[in-house]
């Protein structure tokens, strides 16, 4: 496979389960470390922020003591808490021609998303804050030194199914020629065939559902995704 040269912070693979045996679920989650994940990437949705409902805090709470044990976590289980800016930030659109109803997202109300980080880690939680494809990554930039992390989409949040969105690369070179340190996440898409364009951009947190899930040997699939990290 292509080799990337390797980032500061270490290469990590998180096993999304959206699409996993949900009657199955935490022996879906044990394969999936048995494989190698480095952790565990639910897509908690109430259909509010998407339309789509998943699973809760309940169920997080449910597999937490059928795992093996982490890091501190939360009164619910989660070792981090990642939640978008876009909430947080005035949302409107192009306002004419064939891209009116394209979203130009501003104005981030800056102390009700300070407070909300402020709140993740009074709950004993890591912080993670995501962009959707639509955001400018610059928006993120006054919050990186008060989080963990943050995730780049490179899907639409809420509807699986999507193809991986190269475009969305140069956000993830943005923040690793600005932070070389952070940890940087990528989530939607990501598969063997592209990891090489995340690994170059910067990337070094890892998303991947199907293409874990649904493998006969997730192991491999995990093993080749970090391959491209080493020199």
């Amino acid at each position: 496979p292509q080799q990337c040269q390797p980032h500061s912070p270490p290469v990590k693979v998180a096993a999304s389960i959206l699409n996993s045996d949900l009657a199955e679920l935490h022996s879906e989650c044990n394969r999936m470390i048995s494989a190698g994940s480095d952790f565990l990437h639910l897509d908690v949705m109430d259909g509010h922020f998407v339309p789509n409902l998943t699973f809760g805090h309940p169920v997080v709470q449910c597999l937490r003591p059928k795992l093996p044990v982490g890091a501190a976590h939360g009164q619910c289980g989660a070792n981090q808490y990642t939640f978008h800016l876009e909430p947080f930030c005035q949302i409107g659109s192009t306002g004419g021609g064939s891209d009116s109803s394209s979203p130009v997202v501003g104005n981030v109300d800056t102390e009700a998303c300070s407070e909300c980080i402020r709140h993740i880690r009074e709950n004993r939680m890591r912080v993670g804050l995501g962009i959707s494809p639509d955001t400018p990554v610059h928006l993120v930039f006054p919050f990186v030194e008060s989080v963990d992390q943050i995730l780049v989409m490179t899907v639409h949040p809420g509807f699986g199914g999507q193809s991986f969105m190269s475009d969305m690369m140069p956000k993830v070179k943005s923040l690793r020629d600005r932070y070389a340190t952070l940890d940087i996440e990528v989530d939607g898409g990501v598969t063997p065939d592209n990891v090489a364009q995340c690994a170059s951009a910067g990337a070094n947190v890892l998303v991947s559902g199907t293409a874990l899930i649904k493998s006969p040997d997730p192991a491999a699939v995990v093993a080749r995704l970090k391959s491209v990290y080493k020199s």
